[in-house]
């Protein structure tokens, strides 16, 4: 069983503006959503604003920028343990946070009436229908683990600035579609029901695990870093993606409202507006 030799990658960098700009689009999008949710409690006092939901927006940033910043982004760029522990605060955890603070809802509390109109369309088309619906959402998260750390993709990616950001960006868009997919608060026009999405999350857990072994083993992986490391990332991989499912089911579950069965023999009691 031989694992790949290692081979130094170009370093991405990690200089201050590698720096600066992660910390500036976190800040931004920390002011973005506060004064939303400030306008949203301001014209409706009475319904206002969850505290919960500003507070895992901001967990959530917190945890992306201890992602993106040094030093753990330095670290990263040296050790595959680094990577692996990127990738599962970027992909799973903070993804989880973001989607539950329900983003979109926000927005339609904020936006004109003529632009939430326009965003209600644009979420019931079938484009963001299909793009939405777990199946798909499951290919782009955990499916795409497989052709990452299987092929020289990691390598290529890893070896180039451009490259590197953009599969953060994956890690992170793929993880808010499936986070929302499985267990957003936020409208899901089209989405099944918690039974199908039970099923997708357990073919996530099983794919990760796949994945992870297979790395661990050392069998077909393609990533070039002593084999320590790759063991090291394996595990992490294996444990921290199984907390962070867990924490999906549990956000899940706490959105099943199973439907009561009338009894045999009951009717239906009318409805005033039927009277």
């Amino acid at each position: 069983m031989n694992h790949p030799a290692h081979h130094q990658a170009p370093d991405p960098g990690t200089g201050p503006l590698e720096t600066l700009l992660p910390a500036l689009a976190l800040l931004a999008c920390a002011a973005g959503y506060l004064r939303l949710a400030h306008t949203a409690r301001r014209r409706n006092p009475v319904l206002g604003w969850s505290a919960r939901r500003t507070a895992a927006f901001t967990t959530g940033l917190l945890l992306l920028a201890a992602a993106l910043l040094p030093p753990l982004a330095s670290f990263a760029h040296d050790d595959f343990r680094g990577h692996m522990a990127q990738h599962l605060l970027v992909g799973m955890y903070a993804p989880l946070l973001l989607v539950l603070a329900a983003p979109v809802t926000l927005l339609l509390r904020t936006l004109p009436a003529s632009s939430a109109r326009r965003l209600t369309t644009a979420l019931h088309s079938r484009p963001a229908r299909l793009l939405t619906h777990p199946v798909v959402a499951l290919l782009l998260s955990t499916g795409s683990l497989a052709v990452l750390y299987f092929t020289p993709l990691h390598t290529t990616a890893t070896g180039h600035p451009a490259g590197h950001w953009l599969l953060l960006a994956h890690f992170l868009l793929s993880g808010c579609l499936f986070a929302h997919a499985i267990a957003g608060p936020d409208p899901a026009p089209g989405r099944p029901g918690v039974p199908a999405r039970l099923v997708c999350l357990g073919f996530a857990i099983a794919g990760h695990a796949v994945v992870s072994q297979l790395m661990y083993g050392g069998y077909w992986v393609d990533v070039h870093a002593p084999a320590a490391q790759v063991r090291g990332g394996a595990e992490l991989m294996y444990y921290g993606g199984d907390l962070a499912e867990l924490l999906l089911a549990a956000a899940l579950v706490t959105t099943w409202r199973p439907q009561r069965c009338p009894r045999p023999g009951m009717r239906a009691r009318p409805s005033p507006s039927s009277a």
